[in-house]
Formats: C-alpha cells, structure tokens, sequence
C-alpha cells in the first residue's frame, strides 16, 4: 500500500508507549501527528527528532510531526489513538468531544481503571461519547523501548464491531507487529489492568529476596485472580490465556522494563513508597488501580488475595514481607479458580 494510500493517525500521549506507537504506525507509511500537553516535551521532540526522555537515542521517522496544538493534532486525523495515562484518560476524550467534527474512529492503548470511580476505560468513553462505536482497545506484551526500536511484538485489538477491529489491525502489523482481533473489550482491559497490580506483587516477593519459585506462584495464582474476576464481569476465558491476558502478566512480572514491578522491587528492599515513584519518574497504573481493582472485587464479592495485599501495602501502611507471608499461609485449599 502507498503512503498517500494510509489513514492519517493523530497519538495522543508522548510518553514512552504513545511514542513508540507513533514511530510504528509511520513507519507503517501513516502520516502522524503526536500530541502531548506538554508543550516544552513537544518541542524537544521538534528539535532533536528524537524522544530523549523515554526512548533515548530512537530517531523519529520522517512521517511524525510532534504538535503542540490539540486541535492541530486532530485536524485531518482518519483515527485517533489515546495513550495517556488513566487518570488522564477521560479530560482527553472531553477535549476529543469538543473539537468540531469529531466523528473519529477511536483507538486507546491506555491500561488501568479511572482512579477514584474505578471504571474501565471504554465505561468512561460510553459516558463521555454515548454515540461513538468505532473504538477498540490495543493491548498486550509490549514494551515502548521494544517497540520503538522495531523488535517483534504481538498485541491484541478488541473491538465489539469486528470489522472495525480489522480494520485497526491492519493500520498497526507489519511484519515486526502483529495484531490479532477480539470482541472481548472488558476481557482485554481487564487484564491490561491487572497485571500491572501483580507486578508489583511479583516485584515486591523479588525484593525480598524470595526467589523464582514464589515468582512462579504468584503469577499463576494471579492469573486465576485475572479469570475470577474477569469472568465475574463477562470477559472470555480464551482472553485471560491470551496476549492480552497470561502473555502481558509474563511479562510485566519477570523483565525489570516493567515501572510497576520496578515498584514492587523497591518496595521489597524497603524503599519508601514516594521515593520509589520519585525514582521511576513515569505513570505507575497498578498503584492507583490496586485500590480500585481491591473495592471491585469486594463489590462481587470474588476472592483476590494478591490484589487485596498489593493494595494493603500501598495504602494502609502494610508490610512487604508480612504480606507475601500472608499469601503463603493461607488455609489448604484445592488448586482452582
């Protein structure tokens, strides 16, 4: 396909993952406008061609224009990609409502809940976008610094309209990427969003010093936390063994790439919280989201023993070790959901 032939794609977020996106679809030949409200960030980016901050030393292909300008960024935009983080998630989809024309085909690669009301992303763009269907959420293992450097990645496209979902996939593989398809949204985001709180659990264990066995342990149990929850709230078993789900877990609980399970590492060598987050300098989603996954489950009343300590050492001054002794003192039980 030509490159006058490709979708212009406005990314909304130049941190690490909304830059790397950027650089992928114009490699693929899209013109790309990235926007960030960070207007200084925007023109380093201008200037040196290269997002020195997060992805040092990675040209910015030809096809990405850095923009300062919101409405800039969307003018002429066939599709707009979302990758802030979630707390940001729903003052951006308002400014996306009141840019004149925005009939938008929408993509998000945002993971987490809103913090506070603790609703999933696509909860938030019903509420702010009633009309709006031709979204889909990108999720998967996929690090920025990977991506951006061009290594090979899979990641899943969930979309409720299938075409549509297709049609996004087609925008983002190539033969370093690959997208599959799926119509389990609340599955994909579900598992976008757990995993990060588990890495703090699996960090925090590493910490300690209590070796890969716990680590082995305490992803597969958190991957039952996944599908308990997960099919409570009508996602797909299929997608919680999938990119989007055990393959995203893998690997945010195992490679030191990973910001939450950098936390959790801190945490466990008896660093204080703040300075552990001063320390990462980026968006930590499980720190907020392990409150709201904790008070989710508690709602349906599912079982989330990882999540529940993760969230007691974050917010009611709990003790790292203490916690993952907790966990592995629990009363016998089968192996199960």
């Amino acid at each position: 396909m030509s490159q006058v032939s490709r979708p212009t794609v406005a990314v909304l977020g130049a941190g690490s993952w909304g830059t790397a996106l950027a650089m992928l679809l114009a490699r693929n030949g899209s013109p790309v406008k990235l926007w960030d409200k960070d207007a200084e960030h925007i023109a380093r980016l201008c200037s040196e061609r290269l997002n020195q901050r997060y992805l040092p030393g990675i040209e910015l292909p030809e096809l990405l224009s850095p923009v300062a300008d919101f409405s800039g960024a969307l003018d002429a935009a066939d599709y707009v990609l979302i990758v802030v983080p979630s707390i940001a998630f729903r003052s951006v989809i308002r400014k996306i409502r009141s840019h004149a024309g925005a009939a938008f085909n929408l993509i998000w690669a945002s993971k987490g809940l809103e913090p506070d009301t603790g609703k999933f992303l696509h909860q938030v763009l019903d509420e702010e976008l009633p009309d709006h269907r031709l979204v889909a959420a990108l999720s998967g293992p996929s690090f920025a610094t990977e991506v951006a450097r061009g290594l090979p990645t899979a990641v899943t496209i969930a979309s409720t309209d299938t075409e549509y979902a297709r049609k996004v996939a087609e925008l983002f593989h190539c033969t370093r990427f690959r997208a599959y398809t799926s119509e389990d949204v609340i599955g994909v985001e579900l598992g976008g969003a757990i995993k990060n709180v588990l890495a703090i659990a699996a960090g925090i264990s590493d910490g300690l010093g209590y070796g890969a066995n716990a680590r082995a342990a305490l992803i597969t149990r958190g991957l039952a936390e996944i599908m308990r929850l997960g099919i409570a709230l009508g996602g797909q078993r299929e997608t919680f063994m999938g990119l989007a789900g055990v393959g995203d877990l893998v690997l945010t609980c195992t490679d030191d790439q990973s910001r939450n399970r950098r936390l959790g590492l801190a945490l466990g060598r008896g660093v204080a919280l703040d300075e552990a987050v001063t320390e990462i300098g980026q968006a930590i989603e499980g720190l907020h989201t392990a409150r709201e996954l904790a008070a989710l489950a508690d709602t349906r009343r599912v079982d989330m023993p990882i999540t529940q300590q993760v969230k007691h050492v974050l917010f009611d001054g709990g003790d790292a070790a203490t916690a993952v002794d907790t966990l592995f003192t629990r009363e016998l039980k089968a192996e199960n959901l």
